[in-house]
């Protein structure tokens, strides 16, 4: 996800879960350096967070829209 070229932006949901689980296959491996590990451990974290995001708007925006069907009745 090499963005050098372009200012910082929030991956996508399906981005950041697929270089999550990339991290974590580097991380379950143990051919990693410790220095490096923990490198990629605060990188997980992060992107666990863009995940954690994503899921919270996902369901804010179901949750409105339930809340509007049953005001509704529809």
């Amino acid at each position: 996800m090499a963005r050098s070229d372009t200012p910082a932006q929030t991956p996508t949901y399906e981005e950041a879960r697929d270089e999550l689980a990339g991290i974590v296959r580097q991380l379950e491996s143990g051919s990693v350096p410790l220095s490096e590990s923990m490198a990629l451990w605060e990188k997980g974290e992060k992107l666990a967070d863009i995940c954690q995001q994503w899921l919270d708007g996902a369901s804010a925006k179901l949750a409105a829209r339930e809340s509007a069907e049953a005001t509704t009745g529809d």
